[in-house]
């Protein structure tokens, strides 16, 4: 380890961790926060598991095997970390659970704002054949909270209704810890205990309502075990904290409360087993001695009918199951962004995977209550939407209030039209790729993603949710799409604003690097991020399907083809203000045409513009097209409405934003200008001559050929999904250089 001390010191107790503590171990690694440093406390476990955390050992220096000279339990295990560790915060982490990769940045952050000594999150719980499910409710799930020592306590009664917050695991700031350690004698409640005290000596602890800690339960698992030995111990420990808390007559109050159930719980447990053994009168005396003990019975009977009446645990995946995470409206090749996502879905299909399109926030929807899917989305094997009900190919919003907008928004339309004022009532749907997160949206990603073999996040802002699929040794990648933080510049040299997503640099980075790799769509962006995020990075244009031969079209005839995003709209007023004039004076009868949703943001069309808005099949219009112009002067990433053209054998005339990033695949097939007279001169002397048109088209039919086939453009990103050997990892330690792409990748750039 280096002279420096780390930030965080987590210390994580093992016995006999198996199969889960390598995943749990580099769940810790892959923190954002890399300043840290793993002390892994082994009490003398019989299984290969203090082997592993040696191999992790040798990989990456911030992991310090802890060896016991005999099983002590996990507070003896845990006190052995302690007494090594460096960090100005300790974390707890447990051996077969996992971690947020950003927990441990955002927790410190927050105890650090919010001047506590204790800071705690939310717990996802899950476990083979269970459904995940969150352990705070009400105000602990609504925000941050203080918790006082009193409520701390009364949270933890046994069998109360209360979230026990003994359960979190917390990061304590070392100095609170100075000369206090987990009682060795407890093997359960070791935890509550030790934060018990801490508050009652008047440490401060904060909760926050990001579940970020992945809470397992198994067969294994002791926390959730209670037994008579265990019990008495407990009871035994609280004579300890009521002498501390003498003089907090509060806390007295609340540890009788936690008393009285451990009476209870100990009389329950007797009661259990006077009916195991068939001792009805003995039953009975229990149950009239302490009747609470009695009323505890129905706990049983409840877990039965849950059993019986619960959700079906979705069953694992098979070994091909790949999920895509979107907050998309995919409901076809509608816009860029879609054609993207299914061209790649079509692409993993091909190469066998079975790929499911789990769609966690319901705002999907947008303003309309109803999706209906082209035959495109076959590419999916499975469409799951939050809050919808699939009918056929149609998907439909279970919340009325969708439908319910929809109707003010039709409404406002035709008052529009009536030219009478618009009434105002419905707002601009939100862009909803760059919606925070709701817990209802983790909670739907980890009961519906679980099982996969392998993720894919559709925009950096999803991200986050990759490890809700519960899945640490998948391989990941997210598809980034645009470069959002480069774009506010853009738009400020255009006189425009970009209402999709306020990010900074610094914030898009640690988005894209809590993937396992980025796909960025060309070069010029990969190298940004190679060189920032520090994860492999996979360039993959969009792969075009070629026709046949170049197709000249009809003279005086142009086609823009856009969905209703902000740099279309603003290439399109741009092209409207200081192109199309000059062309129609050249050519008086020019006409352009305008598919897809991008008229909805134009308004009135000048003279000789017709909007067409969305479209069925665009071949037709391509054929018929003498020249397809894409305008674009702000915006990144995604050439999709190029690379189409192209493959359509078209003749194209470009800005050079359009052109960013595929400058040298496309040079000498595509006309690129940025001054509105070149760009309007161009489109006059190709509307006439059929024959230059054909010249051009056949170039850019040739370069899409070259450059834009699938096969080109995915056989990195399809090598990254293939499985790595058993004795490779796919979870990236931040301490050591990620995993590379193949070479022989066509088109494949790694970090």
């Amino acid at each position: 380890m280096p002279d420096t001390a780390p930030t965080v010191s987590v210390i994580m107790a093992n016995y006999n961790g198996g199969a889960f503590v390598e995943a749990a171990i580099r769940s810790v690694l892959a923190q954002t926060l890399p300043e840290l440093e793993l002390l892994f406390a082994d009490d003398l476990s019989t299984d290969a598991s203090l082997s592993v955390a040696r191999r992790l050992a040798a990989e990456d220096a911030r992991v310090i095997p802890v060896e016991a000279p005999a099983n002590g339990g996990p507070a003896a295990a845990r006190n052995r970390a302690l007494e090594r560790a460096r960090g100005r915060w300790i974390a707890v982490v447990d051996s077969d659970d996992l971690i947020h990769p950003d927990r441990l940045r955002r927790l410190v952050e927050a105890a650090e704002k919010g001047d506590a000594d204790i800071v705690a999150d939310d717990l996802m719980i899950f476990g083979e054949g269970r459904e995940p499910e969150f352990l705070f409710r009400g105000d602990l799930a609504a925000g941050p909270v203080r918790i006082t020592a009193e409520r701390f306590v009364r949270s933890n009664r046994l069998y109360g209704r209360e979230p026990a917050l003994g359960y979190c695991k917390p990061v304590i700031r070392a100095a609170a810890l100075k000369g206090v350690r987990y009682d060795e004698s407890l093997r359960i409640a070791e935890d509550f205990d030790l934060l018990a005290r801490l508050l009652i000596g008047g440490a401060k602890m904060l909760t926050l309502p990001e579940p970020l800690y992945f809470y397992r339960k198994h067969p294994g698992s002791i926390s959730h075990r209670l037994s008579e030995s265990t019990i008495a111990a407990i009871v035994r420990n609280d004579a300890a904290l009521r002498e501390r808390a003498a003089a907090r007559p509060e806390v007295i109050g609340a540890l009788d409360e936690r008393l009285r159930s451990l009476r209870d719980a100990e009389a329950f447990d007797a009661l259990v087993e006077a009916l195991k053994r068939r001792r009805p009168a003995e039953a009975v005396r229990i149950a009239l001695r302490r009747p609470a003990a009695a009323a505890l019975l129905r706990l049983p009977i409840l877990a039965r009918l849950n059993r019986l009446f619960a959700r079906k645990a979705r069953p694992a995946g098979g070994p091909r199951d790949l999920v895509l995470l979107s907050r998309q409206r995919v409901v076809g090749a509608t816009n860029g962004s879609s054609a993207y996502l299914l061209s790649i879905a079509e692409a993993l299909g091909a190469r066998g995977w079975r790929v499911r399109f789990v769609g966690p926030s319901p705002k999907a929807f947008g303003r309309w209550p109803v999706l209906k899917l082209k035959p495109e989305t076959a590419a999916f094997a499975e469409v799951r939407i939050r809050g919808s009900v699939r009918l056929g190919s149609w998907v439909v919003a279970a919340d009325p209030r969708v439908a319910w907008r929809a109707g003010l928004t039709v409404l406002e339309a035709v008052l529009a039209k009536l030219k009478l004022k618009r009434a105002g009532w419905v707002k601009p749907a939100p862009y909803a790729v760059a919606e925070p997160a709701t817990r209802a949206d983790l909670l739907f990603t980890a009961r519906h993603a679980a099982g996969a073999r392998a993720v894919l996040a559709d925009y950096a802002f999803l991200t986050a949710l990759i490890p809700y699929a519960l899945a640490p040794e998948a391989p990941s990648a997210v598809v980034m799409h645009d470069l959002f933080s480069s774009r506010a510049e853009q738009f400020a040299r255009a006189g425009a604003s970009d209402s999709v997503a306020a990010i900074t640099a610094d914030e898009e980075y640690r988005l894209l690097g809590q993937a396992g790799a980025v796909v960025a769509i060309q070069p010029h962006e990969a190298e940004a991020v190679r060189a920032a995020a520090g994860v492999p990075v996979i360039v993959a244009p969009m792969a075009a399907r070629p026709v046949a031969a170049a197709q000249a079209g009809e003279n005086g005839r142009l086609l823009f083809v856009g969905s209703n995003t902000a740099p279309n709209v603003v290439g399109l007023q741009w092209f409207f203000h200081e192109v199309w004039p000059r062309v129609r004076a050249a050519r008086p009868g020019a006409v352009l045409e305008v598919a897809g949703n991008v008229n909805r943001a134009v308004g009135d069309a000048p003279e000789g513009v017709r909007l067409l808005g969305l479209v069925d099949d665009l071949d037709a219009l391509y054929a018929s097209a003498g020249v397809v112009v894409s305008p674009l002067i702000t915006g990144s990433g995604l050439k999709i409405k190029l690379v189409e053209a192209m493959a359509k054998g078209k003749a194209i005339v470009a800005t050079t934003v359009t052109a960013q990033g595929v400058e040298a695949e496309i040079e000498g097939a595509v006309f690129g200008d940025d001054d509105p007279a070149a760009f309007a001169a161009e489109i006059a002397r190709l509307l006439d001559d059929p024959a230059a048109r054909a010249a051009r088209g056949e170039a850019a039919l040739e370069r899409a050929r070259r450059h834009f086939s699938a096969e080109a453009c995915y056989a990195g990103l399809l090598d990254w999904f293939e499985p790595a050997p058993a004795s490779t990892p796919v979870v990236k330690p931040a301490s050591v250089p990620p995993r590379a792409a193949t070479p022989e990748a066509a088109r494949a750039v790694a970090g």
